[in-house]
């Protein structure tokens, strides 16, 4: 029986992704979720006390996160969390609309009807947590973002361009930072459930010119959105 059991013990560490992907899965998900704040200082030792994990994977895993832009490197410095600016969302936008709304085009010419089905799949799932929630001015949680960014990879997984797709998943995640931020200042209810409703419609019948246009937009009101809250909060704290 003891024989089995660390067996089956060794089973379970074996199949643990390995640290360093660990700690960049954890220290990501708290960076989207604003538990630190913009421009903060990323101490080594703080964050092993936080996290429980050694300096070498979590080195690694603050040096993936500033490749994708979501924390920034200085030799002499350390680590820090990228700003948030409206110059920095700005340069995000045009970079996703610049992506995402070619990349459409192309998912809805090469998309079969498995990719129809897991957009379908993808949308209920989002709608069904949008319901649950309150009337009120929402706070985004992990469970909504990470649905919301399945729907919206889901609609760009039949083009055909890898690069084009990795990239634009990198710029969704870079503004899941400003969406979150957005969402903490919001005074007013946002249901985005009817824009992607709209969006899977078009592009489910075929209708390239109208889902593109209406993704641009898409986009182009989220950084509106969270422009007024940036300002908002500037004016708070003069």
């Amino acid at each position: 029986m003891h024989k089995i059991n660390s067996m089956h013990k060794h089973e379970v560490i074996a199949n643990e992704p390995p640290l360093a992907e660990q700690a960049f899965a954890r220290l990501r998900q708290d960076v989207l979720a604003g538990t630190f704040e913009a421009g903060a200082k990323l101490k080594l030792d703080e964050l092993q006390a936080a996290y429980g994990y050694s300096s070498s994977p979590l080195r690694e895993a603050l040096s993936r996160l500033a490749q994708e832009g979501l924390v920034r490197a200085d030799e002499r410095r350390g680590f820090r969390v990228a700003p948030i600016s409206e110059e920095d969302l700005a340069d995000i936008t045009r970079m996703r609309v610049m992506l995402d709304v070619p990349a459409l085009r192309e998912a809805i010419a090469h998309g079969d009807d498995a990719w129809e089905a897991d957009i379908l799949a993808a949308f209920h799932r989002l709608e069904k947590v949008e319901s649950r929630l309150s009337d009120g001015p929402v706070i985004l949680d992990n469970d909504w973002s990470q649905l919301h960014r399945a729907f919206h990879l889901s609609l760009l997984a039949a083009c055909p361009s890898l690069r084009q797709r990795v990239w634009g998943a990198s710029l969704f995640d870079q503004a899941e930072r400003y969406r979150r931020f957005s969402a903490r200042h919001r005074k007013t209810a946002r249901r985005k459930s009817n824009e992607h409703r709209k969006i899977m419609d078009a592009a489910l019948r075929r209708d390239a010119d109208t889902a593109c246009a209406l993704l641009e937009e898409h986009i182009l009101s989220t950084q509106r959105n969270v422009v007024a809250a940036l300002k908002a909060a500037q004016a708070a704290r003069s």
